[in-house]
């Protein structure tokens, strides 16, 4: 005989639910409200996140000065001058190789094409030079007959360029003054909330800052290895573009996954077009051994404490970020899933039942040395 359902624990269970889905949806309202605000305010908070992460990188250097006796401010305004001189470095070792190399770059891509046309003309595509024709002459008609939106395209670009030098302008302002006032922040805000936010803010913060100082500085550090070993193989192999090759590998590798193999495709497309197929080859050879060899040995041992974060999500994070925001959502999807993961292990400490379990995750932190703390490392930065 079937059990009789109950008519009260049925209607509990559909309030309960009803509540749940009422507090879900004010939930996901506010999330969106924070979204749209942070939408509208994009144009500060972009600069304020380029500052905060070019800080984390740099951080180290301004606080060696300060222990040696630097006062803040010429401490500070030393390390931003001398990361103004780097990236102005940089930018020539791409910029002149890559002009110097144009033209035989360009030849390359000619005869890379007629290699092509030659391949598909034979067996299996067997695609005449007609059919290649009539359709290089129908993307030439499309692009004359949308020349409208070709300009239109040109003009985002050069006002894209433009944002993006106010960008760096802002960012290397607000890094300086991160560098020089951002030990004071902790203690100030602390002084600003009422009640536990007090004790609870600064000690989320703090997490957050050194989360994202790890990342930053370990993920730097990885990439310039990989792009030392795979700078190394194209020179070896007389791959053109080295440098720029090179640099490029470094800069990706601030975006897990995705930008090691977005570098990698990049350096064998360059080889197969100049060197041929065998050294393409053996160009994706060398940076398969050392993508294996950062993955196996490298950030293991820099990123030791790591981010808390499964490759899978690491992955999901990076394409959820790249379909919302393109290159700037794959580059900050990482730290952001790694803060968020920091905030949900707070929560979870600070909303346990005493007693849960082995772990006792409801235990209070220990203060961290940290600027809230007046530690040994009280003057570690974490702006706003």
């Amino acid at each position: 005989m079937s059990a009789t359902l109950s008519s009260e624990k049925t209607a509990a269970a559909l309030r309960r639910s009803a509540r749940v889905s009422a507090e879900l949806l004010l939930v996901l309202l506010m999330a969106a409200v924070a979204l749209w605000l942070l939408g509208r305010t994009w144009p500060v908070v972009w600069p304020l996140i380029v500052g905060l992460l070019l800080t984390t990188l740099t951080w180290p250097f301004a606080r060696f000065l300060r222990n040696r006796g630097w006062r803040p401010a010429p401490a500070a305004a030393l390390v931003t001058v001398a990361f103004l001189l780097v990236g102005t470095g940089i930018l020539a070792l791409i910029a002149v190789p890559v002009a110097s190399q144009s033209g035989q770059l360009a030849d390359g891509v000619v005869e890379g094409i007629g290699r092509l046309r030659e391949w598909a003309a034979g067996p299996p595509l067997n695609i005449s030079d007609a059919q290649i024709t009539g359709a290089f002459d129908a993307a030439v008609d499309r692009i004359e007959n949308s020349a409208g939106s070709v300009v239109t395209t040109a003009v985002t670009g050069v006002s894209t360029v433009f944002s993006g030098l106010i960008t760096a302008v802002l960012a290397l302002f607000l890094m300086f003054f991160f560098l020089k006032d951002g030990p004071r922040f902790l203690p100030w805000l602390a002084r600003q909330l009422p009640g536990r936010l007090a004790t609870d803010v600064p000690v989320v913060a703090e997490r957050c800052w050194d989360t994202l100082g790890s990342f930053v500085r370990s993920q730097a550090f990885v990439g310039l290895l990989d792009a030392v070993f795979i700078g190394i193989g194209l020179w070896i192999l007389d791959v053109p573009l080295v440098l720029p090759l090179a640099v490029l590998t470094f800069v990706s590798a601030f975006v897990p996954i995705v930008g090691a193999v977005f570098a990698g495709f990049v350096a064998v497309l360059i080889a197969l077009v100049s060197n041929g197929l065998t050294d393409a080859l053996i160009v994706l050879a060398i940076i398969i051994a050392v993508q294996q060899l950062e993955g196996n040995v490298f950030q293991p041992m820099i990123q030791s404490r790591g981010l808390g974060l499964h490759a899978a999500v690491v992955l999901l994070a990076v394409t959820l970020g790249g379909s919302l925001a393109g290159v700037v959502g794959s580059l900050l999807a990482v730290p952001v899933a790694a803060l968020l993961a920091v905030i949900w292990n707070y929560l979870r400490e600070q909303l346990s039942d005493p007693g849960e379990g082995p772990e006792q995750l409801d235990r209070t932190p220990e203060p961290e040395q940290g600027p809230a703390s007046g530690g040994p490392d009280a003057d570690a930065p974490v702006p706003a």
